[in-house]
């Protein structure tokens, strides 16, 4: 009979409100049924897609800028390291202000959207490269209130398939991601045009979610951001071994999604001597597959368990990782094919770290578990990205990218000592 209590925080630790059945006692999670939820989640997904598109606009556009300004490669890595560092500003601003909680989630996305339209366009008047950088942070700070509000806002229509829902929001911001690089693949497509319609994306994503959104019918009690959380949030060895499984992740995302095109191009031109024209559709498809691999990640978790999931994507992400090096300078039908199924399986798992973050923590420190979380794993990204270039460098780009297996071979190791919860 002493079961049911201690299984009433658990669910509760999970962001469920359980109800206890009048008959038996025990715990009650209800299923999703709000029939608008679908059609939310829809809504989410492609503003999230378009709002996100901003992202990589300065890395797909960094031919045109290394030969403005003879950018040397590292320095064509700060483009998107300062995205980076302005992500993680702009999330530790929320998270120690309560912004996130103080102000409604749709119109913090769209006042975030509008403002990171207008700093990614600035890109297009920025004279010289440290303005550029400038514009770049700006674009960062902003995202902030992009990426993290719309997963909170796909959470309150789901409880049973948050999984999945969470899952579909981090597969349409990949594909966001990736879209400058579908851009860039058109010829008549310049540096202006580029940019502006990630912008104009951006805006589009604004309009959406400020005119037809709204919260589903399970929302979030504010959790404020507070240091006095840190020392019980570090001292859970659930959520630290959760954390060594997101850094592992992080560590080898993110350099994936910055250096692939410029991998792509040096393989052909090391096989043929020349890059086809559409290395830039496919540097695309090997960035926006991973929509499809979080949908999926998303619908494995909720049947066999977050944490083996990550394990699962991680062993994956690895093995393609030094598949795809080996590849390097080989033929086509080689290098893509193991290209796109890193695509996939680099991102698969990356939303349900963020929910098991929350399954590792007391509800009044979920907040301070994120908030921890993603500024960790942004500034790893920020070291990762930039060791890249020295590596190709001194070792070649086999060598480069072989190293970014390592980080989901040690984020599996940490994730061996996290086990399912009922």
């Amino acid at each position: 009979m002493d079961e049911h209590p201690r299984k009433l925080p658990r669910l509760a630790s999970r962001g469920y409100r359980a109800r206890v059945s009048d008959v038996t006692g025990i715990p009650h999670v209800p299923g999703d049924t709000d029939p608008r939820r679908w059609r939310m989640l829809g809504l989410l997904a492609v503003a999230e897609l378009l709002g996100m598109s901003v992202w990589f606009a300065g890395n797909a556009v960094a031919p045109t800028l290394v030969a403005k300004w003879s950018l040397t490669t590292n320095e064509v890595a700060l483009l998107t390291t300062a995205v980076q560092l302005g992500f993680v500003v702009g999330t530790a601003a929320l998270a120690f202000s309560n912004l996130a909680d103080l102000i409604p989630a749709r119109t913090l996305f769209s006042v975030s959207a509008v403002l990171a339209a207008l700093a990614n366009a600035a890109l297009t008047l920025a004279g010289s490269y440290g303005a550029a950088i400038v514009t770049r942070v700006l674009a960062g700070i902003c995202l902030a209130g992009v990426y993290p509000p719309a997963m909170k806002m796909a959470a309150t229509w789901f409880r049973a398939r948050r999984g999945l829902a969470v899952g579909t929001i981090v597969g349409a911001l990949t594909v966001g991601k990736a879209l400058p690089y579908l851009l860039k693949a058109f010829p008549s497509l310049g540096f202006g045009a580029v940019v502006l319609a990630a912008s104009g994306a951006a805006l589009v994503s604004a309009g959406l979610v400020g005119i037809a959104y709204h919260d589903g019918p399970y929302p979030f009690a504010p959790r404020p951001f507070s240091w006095r959380l840190v020392h019980e949030v570090v001292s859970e060895r659930r959520w630290r071994s959760v954390l060594g499984g997101y850094l592992g992740h992080m560590a080898e995302l993110y350099s994936y999604w910055t250096w692939i095109p410029a991998f792509l191009t040096a393989s052909a031109i090391q096989r043929s001597g020349a890059a086809p024209h559409w290395v830039n559709a496919l540097a695309f498809a090997t960035v926006a597959i991973g929509g499809a691999g979080c949908i999926w990640g998303g619908l494995v978790a909720d049947r066999i368990g977050r944490a083996r999931l990550t394990r699962i994507a991680m062993a994956a992400s690895a093995s393609c990782a030094l598949l795809v090096a080996l590849a390097f300078g080989h033929a086509w039908w080689l290098v893509a094919p193991l290209a796109l199924a890193w695509g996939f399986f680099v991102i698969a798992d990356s939303a349900q770290f963020s929910v098991l973050a929350t399954e590792s923590v007391p509800a009044h420190s979920v907040g301070t578990a994120l908030a921890l979380q993603t500024s960790m794993g942004f500034l790893l990204t920020t070291v990762t990205i930039q060791l890249v270039p020295p590596v190709v460098s001194w070792l070649g780009w086999r060598a480069a990218f072989g190293m970014l297996a390592i980080g989901p071979v040690l984020g599996i190791v940490s994730m061996t000592h996290v086990r399912e919860r009922e």
